[in-house]
């Protein structure tokens, strides 16, 4: 049975790698875990060619981990974004992208959309 603090040691491990591929690919790690009240957490935001990336990530055995980036989820994070932007006062280009782990598999998917 997975309890809270080893689903957030998980998924800490699972951001650090993920912090990590995006260094090795030239991206800029701009923040990690942006909390935006009563809507969530942003994993990671990183720039790349001028370009903001609000990047999803997300870990599973068993099962595609990709199919937990529901359009409730992703609502969510257009509306932290939003916020994020606005806070920042930030005028930019920008996606969503995700980091699927599968056991220690790595897939990037960029500019997601449902």
């Amino acid at each position: 049975m997975k309890t809270k603090n080893n689903t957030t040691n998980t998924g800490k491990y699972f951001e650090q790698k993920a912090v990590a591929y995006l260094i090795e690919n030239d991206f800029k790690i701009i923040e990690v875990n942006y909390f935006a009240k009563k809507l969530g957490e942003i994993d990671i935001i990183a720039t790349k060619d001028d370009v903001y990336h609000f990047i999803e990530v997300k870990s599973g055995s068993g099962f595609e981990a990709v199919y937990n980036i529901t359009q409730q989820k992703l609502h969510r994070l257009y509306r932290s974004i939003e916020l994020y932007l606005k806070h920042k006062n930030l005028d930019v280009a920008y996606c969503i992208d995700a980091i699927i782990f599968s056991v220690e598999d790595l897939e990037y998917l960029e500019n997601i959309s449902l």
